[in-house]
């Protein structure tokens, strides 16, 4: 199993050089890969999240890989495949999905949130279930994971169970200015097809680290991720007793992807990936930092205290916002509470400036809002 663990850091690797910048959205792929659960992309145009997905797909030898860029008008036969004809006229209602969605092992759905109602419900058995389902036909699928992409959340209700399928969410921007250059020569050699080798593993490879990642020993965790749950659910983040149980898969994956059989408590790194909305990304940074943040193991993930070094003048504005906030507005109790969330958030962020007069400065800005919240409490 050792050498599965390495053949699969081999190929995340490969991945994380091929596009420069992208380390923590290959780190997170790798996860849902290991734990067997859906991840979602979310990004602009042209931060390479296609790209990504494609060249992880190629690694798997053996394996049947399904794309496809959905529209409002795509039909259940682009997806699944089409009716067998030979055996509709034998009076038989069967899916021939021979090179579609049910033989694939990686599946890529771009632009998902534009699945329509005639595709749904047979997606949203695929995606929970990794069962395809039409009439009289259940297929168990070999999907070892399932890939959404999207440049906007959802916005449409009856799509929110289409978004809740997918456990982990990913945030893809374009790289940070510093990497522009180093993005511009590997973009450079991958446009020219420079022959690289490719480092491959096998589906029944990954298959048998999923069945492991079933294995690992969560009891020294277990407390602290339960009083984590619940401390999001107060904070007003919505994690379903579902989402609670599957969230435990991805924090399994992250101890066996570093070669352990029990997790440790920076393994919880993986729940800053399971915002809703924009907003709730820098809450659950700050909260999921600090939980993670005594934990100095050696043999952590190396995205678990992956803070980056914050813009002073950022920070800075994010606290002017908190200010006027508390100011200027009546504010409800989840209103509130929210703004409290930002602010140990950016209390968290300020520990990491480099700069000790502007972090004295920023510092004393906070403690002077943390003052006058409490007299209202």
């Amino acid at each position: 199993m050792t050498q599965n663990i390495e053949k699969l850091n081999t190929v995340l690797t490969y991945v994380k050089d091929t596009f420069v910048g992208k380390n923590d959205v290959v780190d997170l792929l790798g996860i849902c890969l290991l734990a067997r659960e859906n991840a979602f992309l979310y990004g602009p145009p042209g931060t390479a999240k296609s790209a990504i997905v494609r060249t992880l797909a190629k690694t798997v030898k053996d394996g049947k890989n399904f794309e496809y860029l959905l529209t409002r008008f795509t039909e259940p036969n682009e997806i699944f495949g089409p009716f067998d004809i030979r055996k509709l006229k034998e009076g038989e209602l069967l899916t021939n999905t021979e090179g579609m969605m049910p033989e694939a092992s990686l599946v890529f759905l771009d632009e998902i949130f534009n699945a329509n109602s005639a595709i749904l419900n047979s997606l949203l058995m695929a995606l929970n279930e990794k069962i395809f389902k039409r009439g009289k036909e259940t297929k168990n699928l070999p999907a070892l994971m399932f890939v959404g992409a999207s440049n906007v959340l959802p916005e449409d209700e009856a799509l929110n169970a289409l978004f809740d399928r997918f456990l982990i969410r990913i945030n893809v921007d374009y790289v940070n200015p510093d990497l522009l250059q180093q993005v511009l020569l590997a973009g450079r050699k991958l446009e020219n097809n420079i022959e690289t080798e490719t480092p491959e593993i096998l589906s029944h490879e990954i298959k048998e680290l999923q069945n492991l990642c079933k294995s690992i020993d969560l009891k020294p965790i277990y407390e602290v991720y339960l009083n984590t749950i619940i401390n999001l659910r107060n904070t007003g983040i919505a994690i379903s007793d579902r989402r609670a149980v599957k969230l435990q898969n991805l924090i399994a994956a992250s101890a066996l992807i570093c070669g352990r059989n029990e997790a440790i408590l920076s393994d919880l790194w993986v729940l800053k990936h399971i915002w809703d909305t924009e907003e709730q990304i820098e809450i659950l940074e700050g909260i999921i930092n600090r939980t993670i943040e005594k934990d100095d193991n050696p043999k952590s993930h190396p995205q678990a205290l992956q803070n980056k070094t914050p813009n002073p003048e950022e920070v800075m504005k994010d606290v002017k916002i908190l200010i006027e906030k508390w100011n200027n507005e009546t504010l409800s109790f989840e209103e509130q509470n929210v703004i409290k969330d930002k602010l140990r958030y950016l209390q968290t962020r300020c520990d990491w400036i480099k700069n000790p007069e502007q972090k004295q400065y920023i510092q004393q800005e906070i403690e002077s809002l943390w003052q006058k919240i409490l007299q209202t409490v």
